[in-house]
């Protein structure tokens, strides 16, 4: 655990630079806008530690897949969302020595995210190896408003001298993948242009064929005063600057403004790329940056005021909570149904930026209660343009007659993943999506969603499992064998609790949707069974079946569900007994001893309690809960969430508050030091579930919502905002009580505690303690 960021509401604040960090830093200040992103790189020349990182969103490279075995049914390739040219570049020569903080002495450093307002702030004091003194102060943003774009503000001081600075700003598109399996350069320059204030560049992805024009303007000024300059254009391979050289003097600023934006053929033809990127520059420079930045606080106070969560009384726990929030709403905001969440959004490079079920299974809960209805469908018609390619995938694997498998790692529906104990079984992912459908129509009653698309996925994926499970003798029950469940510190065992129970939840919701569908609007109905060639009487007998004869493990003495045959046959030694040493475990031991161990990366039985804890009586839950939760290592980010929700459920407030500070900041404390990877994007989604879910008790009963809150000691009171079925909702826990505002013009009930509350339009009522 590493706590060098300052604690602030709204900022996330690193003052004195300590280049161990760096990298780390990169991470946390990273920015986007739902369609480009970058690290925190410096501006300037940096030859310390660093992980050069520029994102655009959809451009991605089938990077070869490197393995030592080739297995049938392998994917060919790991996608990877690749890093695009560098538009922030700015090098600085002060005389005839370039500014690299590696090589000077810093006095003062100074890095600010400013999440309200959505930009980072640097500065910084420092000294030459030939002592020249500057000050450098260094705003940008990517901007929102016009999300192709973004802008700096790169303001330089000498301190101590009067003399020549050489200031460049570049485009350089000739980067590299840290993460490259054969140490490959994914992109060709298609053409380059130099102006006399600014210029681009136009590259071509190998194999995909993407194509992107990156460009620049800039003005420049001294003390305050545009100046004319002249300038040196310079170009090499996928390369242009602008060398503008000046008399500096000392104590006044030199400032140069860079536009920039990214233009791709994901949205206009290839041939238009230059053109558009032309306009673009010339309409956000005729803005201006100030203009710029405003819009850009004005678009950002807009977010905030929807999906703002307030805790009062706890400055560490709410400047966790902004800064998971902040950083979905710059990873994601689904206005484009091709789009989906890599793990990492636009802060590094690890996982490839792909699609992962982390999305269904944690995203989703966020997007429908804090976005409009149509960015969830639109991740759910994410998967639904796929579902050709999942099937192809199940056939690969040996699989028939329509069932899909969909991929663990995808960029366009082709798996991905190069691990054989993912790809191959870790097949409960199937089930997150199928769950995502459940929940979205469960929270917005759009029906219509399974008429027109959700049904052809669910029977898809009801068809994989049906094929899947095999009948035991032994056991006269159906059992699945050779799986990894949610905790991969797991493989290849047999009849994994959670996969066999979302597998029988997938096939009965099949079941129920087929015949609501046939009742709604039998003329698709039939369209579809034709199209698909479905079986319903054959088929759901089949489901049904297995349903009611699958195998799930437990111990009755314990009172608990197994996580998978033979588990206790391991033996069971407390996280809590471990040395501090010894963590985390999956980069202190072998990957042999992790097997062999009890210890669980992530919530796995309790990932089953959560999704359906309408099944079990709390009894069950918390026996579970004390017996899995002790074992849990949590070196997964997708874990601390479930444990902090389930805790909540059972009045467990300790351990509840402790998993919500531990998701919350996860990457901003670096709890597993990884940060330096990129942040844990779509885990954050949980840090939102673990505050509205577990501290606020929401769900949704009978078409309502259903509140169940308790107020933290810590903490002086909590509030957010949930969007509902075209109403807007404040919920605040206070001492006093649930305080419910209803920010709309439409009356709406919901449950407290149990108690219906009518809440009419534009009105708030109290629900005291």
């Amino acid at each position: 655990m590493k706590q060098f960021i300052q604690a602030d509401e709204w900022k996330i604040i690193e003052e004195g630079f300590n280049p161990a960090y760096n990298t780390i830093s990169e991470s946390l200040f990273s920015l986007g806008n739902g369609r480009m992103g970058q690290r925190a790189n410096f501006e300037e020349a940096y030859s310390g530690e660093t992980l050069p990182g520029n994102y655009v969103a959809g451009v991605y490279y089938p990077d070869k897949t490197r393995v030592g075995w080739w297995k049938n049914g392998y994917p060919e390739y790991f996608a990877k969302v690749i890093n695009a040219a560098n538009w922030i570049g700015i090098d600085i020569i002060l005389g005839d020595e370039q500014l690299d903080l590696a090589k000077c002495e810093v006095s003062a450093f100074r890095r600010e995210l400013n999440m309200k307002e959505g930009y980072l702030k640097r500065t910084f004091r420092a000294k030459t190896a030939k002592g020249l003194e500057i000050e450098v102060e260094a705003i940008r943003f990517c901007s929102i408003a016009d999300d192709e774009a973004g802008a700096i503000k790169y303001t330089i001081t000498p301190l101590n001298y009067s003399g020549e600075i050489t200031i460049t700003p570049f485009i350089n598109g000739d980067v590299v993948n840290k993460d490259s399996n054969y140490d490959e350069k994914f992109w060709d320059e298609i053409g380059k242009e130099s102006w006399n204030d600014g210029g681009c560049v136009q590259s071509r992805t190998k194999k995909t064929g993407f194509e992107v024009a990156t460009g620049q303007k800039f003005t420049i000024s001294q003390n305050n005063v545009p100046v004319d300059v002249t300038v040196k254009k310079l170009e090499k391979d996928k390369y242009i600057a602008s060398a503008i050289t000046l008399q500096a003097i000392a104590n006044q600023p030199v400032t140069l403004i860079k536009f920039a934006a990214n233009i791709s053929s994901q949205n206009y033809p290839a041939g238009a790329l230059v053109e558009v990127l032309k306009n673009t520059l010339k309409t956000i420079s005729e803005k201006g940056f100030e203009t710029m930045l405003a819009e850009q606080a004005a678009a950002w106070a807009e977010k905030w005021k929807h999906n703002d969560i307030i805790i009062e009384g706890d400055t560490a726990a709410q400047q966790g909570i902004r800064f998971n929030i902040f950083q979905l709403n710059q990873t994601y905001t689904g206005e484009d149904d091709r789009l989906n969440i890599g793990p990492k959004g636009f802060t590094g490079e690890k996982y490839g930026g792909s699609t992962y079920w982390d999305t269904e299974a944690y995203c989703v809960p966020f997007y429908l209660a804090t976005a409009d209805q149509k960015v969830t469908r639109n991740l759910l018609l994410y998967r639904y343009k796929q579902l050709g390619k999942a099937i192809d995938n199940a056939k690969l694997l040996g699989f028939k007659d329509g069932a899909a498998l969909y991929p663990m790692v995808t960029m366009d529906g082709t798996e991905c993943h190069n691990e054989w104990e993912i790809t191959f079984e870790e097949i409960h992912r199937n089930g997150a999506i199928a769950h995502a459908i459940f929940d979205y129509v469960r929270y917005t009653a759009d029906e219509k969603y399974l008429v027109d698309y959700g049904l052809e996925v669910l029977i898809a994926i009801a068809r994989f499992w049906a094929q899947r499970v095999n009948w035991s003798d032994e056991k006269q029950q159906y059992v699945m064998l050779g799986v990894t469940g949610p905790n991969e510190y797991e493989n290849n065992i047999n009849n994994n609790w959670y996969t066999n129970t979302i597998a029988t939840w997938c096939m009965q919701y099949a079941i129920d949707v087929a015949d609501k569908v046939q009742a709604a609007d039998p003329t698709k109905y039939e369209a579809l069974v034709s199209r698909i060639n479905f079986d319903k009487e054959k088929e759901t007998a089949k489901f049904r079946d297995i349903i009611e004869k699958m195998y799930f493990p437990q111990d009755e003495k314990l009172g608990i569900f197994l996580q998978q045959d033979g588990y206790l046959d391991k033996e069971q030694i407390l996280v809590k007994d471990l040395p501090a040493s010894e963590r985390p475990i999956n980069q202190k031991w072998s990957w042999d001893r992790i097997l062999r161990s009890c210890y669980i990366k992530q919530a796995d039985v309790l990932q089953g309690l959560y999704f359906f804890e309408d099944r079990y009586d709390i009894d069950t839950i918390r026996r579970n809960y004390d017996f899995y939760e002790p074992r849990t290592v949590h070196e997964s980010s997708l874990s601390p969430c479930v444990h902090a929700i389930i805790a909540a459920k059972l009045g467990d407030e300790a351990r509840a508050y402790e998993f919500y500070l531990r998701t919350s900041r996860l990457d901003l404390d670096d709890y597993n030091n990884d940060t330096e990877d990129g942040c844990h994007i779509t885990s954050m989604a949980g840090t939102w579930m673990s505050v509205v879910e577990g501290f606020g008790g929401m769900r949704v009963r009978d078409d309502k919502l259903s509140f169940q809150p308790f107020l933290p000691a810590k903490w002086t009171s909590f509030s957010f905002h949930i969007g509902f079925r075209g109403t807007l909702l404040n919920i605040k826990v206070g001492k006093e009580g649930v305080q419910i505002k209803n920010l709309s013009g439409k009356e709406v009930t919901v449950l407290i505690y149990g108690k219906e509350q009518l809440v009419q339009g534009n009105n708030e009522l109290l629900v005291e303690a």
